[in-house]
């Protein structure tokens, strides 16, 4: 298509058209060709999918009639989505797994990157090794913490008693009081090395005149901390807190490939609850029902994330 654009234009300044209004045509054209192939990948891969999901949240579609099309019920999905106990249970969850996720993986992240902010020998590639933890894929990383969170035989609880820590092995992702904080934790080592990089990416960007500035003032380390540091690293620490919470909010694979929502529902967030209605029950409306719900909340954090770039931008 940019071809035939480009092509276009060039027969318009060979015959050398004396039509302003063509020529202008001719150039807008070769410029939205360039945009065509995205837009057309936002329209097959994300606009329609969105209004698949919307019209799907409407209807009483099953597994009998999927292939037909079910029944137009209004908002009688939502209406049982709402009367059921288990989806605010979900939302419970979902709240304490995303807020306690941002808040231990803000704090560790900002702790490590001022130390890896310091120079002395070897933080470069000791910063790296955290990014390992980054590029594992979260099947693996959720085996591998079955395994160290295993009850009977799980080097967690080896550890715990070694050290007296515990007095007897506990069932970390068996138990119902324990197995959200434990996935919270899963999710919590996982995302550090995020939001340390890009933490320390922002504390590298503060010129380092501004320190020296303010220890010829006789500033303390806990005062430059305060009022150079923070101030300074605000743009990014309100990305990553926005980042996190898109990405937090929506997390489907950690809890899946540890606990699938269990025991009795202790670890089911809105994400895990949808993909059980929709693909082991089968009721594709109601599932469509809790993504939309979903989607609303994320829609309007990512339109406070977009509008705190631009007001950013133009500070």
């Amino acid at each position: 298509v940019t071809y035939f654009m480009k092509e276009l234009t060039y027969q318009t300044q060979q015959k050398r058209v004396s039509s302003p209004w063509l020529k202008k045509f001719s150039r807008q054209l070769v410029n939205y060709s360039f945009v065509l192939p995205a837009a057309l990948f936002l329209i097959v891969f994300i606009a329609y999918p969105v209004f698949f999901n919307i019209t799907m949240s409407f209807q009483d579609l099953k597994a009998a009639n999927l292939l037909k099309g079910g029944s137009w019920v209004g908002f009688d999905n939502y209406q049982k989505v709402l009367e059921n106990p288990i989806f605010f249970k979900a939302i419970r969850n979902t709240l304490f797994f995303t807020f306690g996720s941002i808040f231990f993986q803000l704090t560790f992240g900002l702790a490590l990157a001022l130390f890896y902010n310091l120079e002395f020998p070897g933080s470069r590639w000791m910063r790296g090794l955290y990014l390992i933890a980054w590029t594992i894929p979260v099947i693996v990383v959720g085996a591998i913490f079955r395994w160290l969170l295993d009850g009977q035989a799980g080097a967690a609880n080896w550890l715990f008693v070694t050290l007296g820590v515990i007095k007897e092995r506990v069932s970390w992702l068996s138990d119902i009081n324990l197995a959200l904080p434990a996935i919270t934790s899963i999710n919590v080592w996982l995302g550090i090395p995020f939001n340390m990089a890009l933490l320390l990416a922002g504390l590298q960007g503060i010129p380092k005149e501004l320190y020296e500035a303010a220890s010829i003032d006789g500033a303390s380390r806990a005062a430059k901390l305060r009022f150079v540091t923070l101030p300074l690293l605000r743009p990014a620490l309100v990305a990553v807190l926005l980042l996190g919470l898109i990405y937090t909010f929506k997390v489907f694979d950690v809890v899946w490939a540890t606990t699938q929502g269990g025991p009795f529902n202790a670890t089911h967030l809105v994400s895990t609850l949808a993909f059980e209605q929709i693909f082991r029950k089968f009721l594709f409306g109601q599932g469509a029902a809790m993504l939309n719900l979903l989607f609303a909340v994320l829609f309007i954090v990512s339109l406070f994330y977009l509008w705190n770039l631009r007001h950013e931008e133009n500070n």
